[in-house]
């Protein structure tokens, strides 16, 4: 990859649920290797935004690159052009790593289970080696102790750290999280949010959907603030958060941390 390209790059991106307009002209680059957590207040359009990238939502219109490869549906002289087909998802998703709000852990299958499954049925991996390189990101999230376990016995901070070790182990060019500690105890988003602060440290190029205004903060090269499907805010953590030009940023903010 050209180090002085973006990684993603997005170009007035729209996503319409009916008539109902929910992005409404994002536009952004994305370096390698940074950081970009997205804030916001509840329906202002962030988990739409990183479903969009991968296309678990099909974007209304738009460009959207990812490593210099482009994925429609970019309009043409005012009529959409014909959208990316599913061999096109497929090789971006191989790109793209992805952790929600649920874990959506196989209860059947075992951590390493969990773990290999889409190496051996996407990447056509020998089991034996898949399971080697399951145990490596298992060690990553500090779980390979738990490898024979079945999710219902790990608690709610291990599941979530099983499903970024599941991501990783396709070794995407990205990660994107989803409020990836939402639905954890107090007790256990740490242990979830120093996982994701140790693939900052690595160089990880991670997009964050998170109500967690410590780690956006703190972990951060950069921070968007959404408004209404709209960029409102953009700039360095220390920018958005010490020095925001929007009032209704300032206000967020300020309620968040409060």
């Amino acid at each position: 990859m050209d180090a002085g390209r973006p990684i993603i790059q997005v170009k007035d991106l729209r996503k319409s649920f009916g008539l109902s307009e929910v992005l409404r002209g994002i536009t952004l680059d994305v370096s390698p290797g940074s950081v970009l957590s997205i804030i916001g207040a509840s329906g202002s359009g962030k988990s739409t935004f990183l479903r969009c990238l991968n296309y678990l939502e099909r974007p209304t219109s738009g460009d959207i690159v990812i490593d210099g490869e482009a994925i429609g549906p970019s309009t043409a002289g005012g009529r959409r052009t014909s959208g990316a087909s599913p061999k096109d998802i497929a090789r971006m998703r191989t790109k793209l790593g992805m952790v929600f709000q649920q874990f959506n852990l196989w209860p059947h299958m075992t951590v390493l289970g969990n773990v290999i499954e889409a190496l051996i049925q996407v990447k056509r991996m020998p089991r034996r080696e898949a399971a080697d390189v399951g145990r490596r990101f298992l060690a990553k999230v500090n779980l390979l102790d738990k490898e024979g376990a079945y999710p219902a016995k790990l608690s709610g901070g291990q599941q979530q750290r099983v499903a970024i070790a599941r991501a990783l182990a396709m070794q995407p060019k990205v990660m994107l999280f989803d409020e990836a500690t939402s639905s954890l105890d107090p007790e256990l988003t740490g242990e979830v949010l120093e996982v994701m602060r140790d693939l900052a440290r690595e160089g990880m190029t991670m997009l964050v959907v998170t109500h967690e205004m410590g780690f956006a903060r703190d972990a951060s090269d950069r921070v968007i603030f959404l408004h209404e499907g709209k960029i409102e805010e953009d700039g360095t953590a220390a920018q958005v958060f010490g020095a925001p030009s929007s009032e209704r940023c300032q206000r967020f903010i300020s309620s968040a941390l409060g």
